[in-house]
């Protein structure tokens, strides 16, 4: 599982904490804080080690912070009348291990003495947001709905090309999802058309099976149906089979546009590395607050 703790360990590092640079660069806090990078890592590993949500979650929550006013932590704050981001329908289903990774991390970076000061450290010095709203989500994040072109067209805006896109979809190679987000696909997708034609059948029984229309649609299935604890590949390799679980997953192989890319990724693993890598240090300065924007929140939950 190498591959998903330096993952994390970049999210946590985007994720915990700020400093006043005015960009972003590697090595920030050589002079500052110079074992951050082994203190969150010991962290998330020892979170890992516990729960293997720490995984899913954590990347979800990544992509939620950053898809909404950009990477600035703004969906961990809080509100006293659940108004905030993290109280939105679609940030309600954020998984609490998320949350308290990141929790861990920073305790683990505000108890190290070479790391304490007027600031804490995260990832090549990002700043807090003070703004997280119920509104700020809305039109934000992609639908499980979403067809091609509305991919396209919401991670283009946040400079993300489309092969970025389809790179950034395969963190669907671990985690769940709730029944209530794709029933409409197994039960009464078009007219007469009960199952969604691009499904794979067998796959879309199974799923009959274990999100049956009279049990609790917050039931969680796992989104990659053969490897859900391996971060790799098999999720491009389910979409060739009709295994994709939502719509804007399976479109990415059912269009023409994508489906090469989908191709490159299933039969490449390393490719797949490579544009993940790539796609999600992009989507990591989505939005950044550096210099004197947003502040230095002493509890992530909410602002100064």
């Amino acid at each position: 599982m190498e591959a998903p703790r330096f993952v994390f360990l970049s999210l946590l590092l985007l994720l915990t904490a700020s400093t006043t640079s005015a960009q972003l660069t590697r090595g920030f806090y050589n002079n500052v804080c110079p074992n951050v990078e082994q203190v969150v890592r010991a962290a998330v590993t020892q979170k890992f080690q516990q729960t293997f949500v720490t995984a899913p979650a954590t990347l979800r929550l990544f992509f939620h912070d950053c898809f909404v006013r950009g990477c600035d932590a703004s969906v961990l704050i809080q509100s006293p009348n659940n108004k905030a981001e993290k109280d939105h329908p679609d940030d309600v289903s954020l998984a609490g291990d998320g949350f308290d990774t990141v929790i861990k991390a920073k305790a683990a970076v505000d108890k190290d003495p070479k790391c304490r000061g007027p600031f804490y450290n995260v990832d090549l010095g990002r700043r807090d947001g003070r703004i997280s709203t119920l509104a700020g989500v809305q039109h934000n994040l992609p639908a499980p709905s979403f067809k091609l072109d509305q991919l396209n067209t919401m991670f283009n805006r946040h400079g993300l090309s489309q092969t970025d896109m389809i790179a950034l979809s395969g963190a669907h190679t671990i985690g769940f999802s709730h029944c209530n987000r794709f029933s409409n696909r197994i039960y009464r997708f078009s007219g007469t058309t009960r199952i969604d034609p691009s499904l794979n059948l067998q796959y879309a029984l199974q799923l009959r099976q274990m999100c049956p229309l009279k049990v609790d649609p917050r039931i969680a299935i796992n989104m990659d149906p053969v490897s859900p604890r391996k971060f790799d590949n098999q999720y491009y390799i389910n979409l060739q089979q009709g295994k994709g679980l939502f719509t804007s997953d399976q479109v990415l192989f059912t269009d023409s546009r994508s489906k090469a890319t989908v191709n490159l990724f299933a039969s490449n693993e390393k490719a797949f590395e490579t544009a993940f890598i790539d796609a999600i240090t992009k989507l990591g300065k989505v939005g950044v607050k550096t210099g004197n924007q947003g502040e230095i929140r002493i509890d992530c939950s909410k602002a100064n």
